[in-house]
């Protein structure tokens, strides 16, 4: 999975540090990412390549996280110089990047970075926010409203029946490729709870025996998500949530598609089902 970067060790931990030369450079904007490209190879950029374009680099660098020894720095107030290798990219890019590593540090970057853009003015009065000096938070400097980086739990199952295992297909985005069915975890809800709500809505089915499987940070969507197993509890005819799903249906081992890279909890648990090593 996409944050699996062993031997390498990934660090969260708040810190204030400036930038060094060899240090790595996050710059986003929307949805898009700058990238270094040399010889249709892209890249993360890194301080001593981008200094000498962007006037006062250092001073608006913003520490994020460390990757074994190497620290990645957001640089929010730029732009993407012009007329130069770097260029911006759809955040897409990152499902296809190597190496891993690399991949999981410019997904993980974008997720601070639009925290940081919704919360520039206050919930709670309105004023301005600033970075926090002690911890990873925006602070009203009126009112001192605290707020945390935005991660928001979601769940997903591979549902299991006999030697069979429920496959779908979303009915809206961009994303085309077979899933499991997912959904996000609503207030005052267990996780379970979760998993046995999102299937009934979403292909009318009851489940049981739901076991935990493992967890995953996705920020492509600001999420954590929580993998699980099911076995079906009853009768197997699926009832389409068509707004959510364009279709749903039961496929054996040999049906199941192992997608590459494996970057996702979901795609671990379907290659997981189609090698045997769960549902058996």
């Amino acid at each position: 999975m996409i944050q699996e970067i062993a031997p390498r060790r990934f660090d969260p931990s708040y810190r204030r540090q400036r930038p060094k030369k060899e240090d790595y450079l996050l710059h986003y904007e929307y949805n898009k990412v700058m990238l270094k490209k040399e010889n249709g190879i892209f890249s993360l950029p890194r301080f001593a390549q981008v200094e000498k374009e962007v006037p006062r680099l250092e001073e608006k660098a913003e520490y994020l996280f460390s990757i074994d020894e190497r620290a990645y720095f957001g640089v929010w107030d730029m732009t993407c110089p012009d007329f130069t290798d770097f260029v911006m990219e759809g955040l897409q890019i990152f499902q296809n990047f190597e190496p891993m590593y690399q991949a999981f540090a410019g997904i993980t970057g974008s997720q601070i970075y639009r925290w940081r853009q919704s919360r520039k003015y206050c919930g709670c009065c309105g004023s301005p926010m600033a970075p926090g000096e002690t911890e990873r938070s925006m602070v009203c400097t009126a009112c001192g409203h605290t707020e945390y980086p935005k991660i928001s739990p979601a769940i997903i199952v591979a549902i299991i029946n006999g030697d069979k295992l429920l496959m779908s297909r979303y009915a809206h985005g961009v994303y085309r490729r077979y899933a499991l069915i997912a959904g996000y975890v609503e207030v005052g809800e267990t996780f379970e709870e979760c998993v046995r709500r999102e299937v009934m809505e979403e292909v009318g089915l009851k489940v049981k025996n739901i076991r935990y499987y493992k967890s995953q940070p996705w920020a492509f969507s600001d999420t954590v998500m929580i993998g699980f197993t099911a076995q079906l509890d009853g009768d197997d005819t699926i009832q389409l949530q068509e707004d959510e799903l364009s279709e749903a249906g039961w496929y054996t081992r040999d049906q199941v598609i192992a997608y590459e890279p494996c970057l996702s909890v979901g795609h671990e648990m379907m290659a997981a089902f189609k090698a045997g090593k769960i549902g058996s």
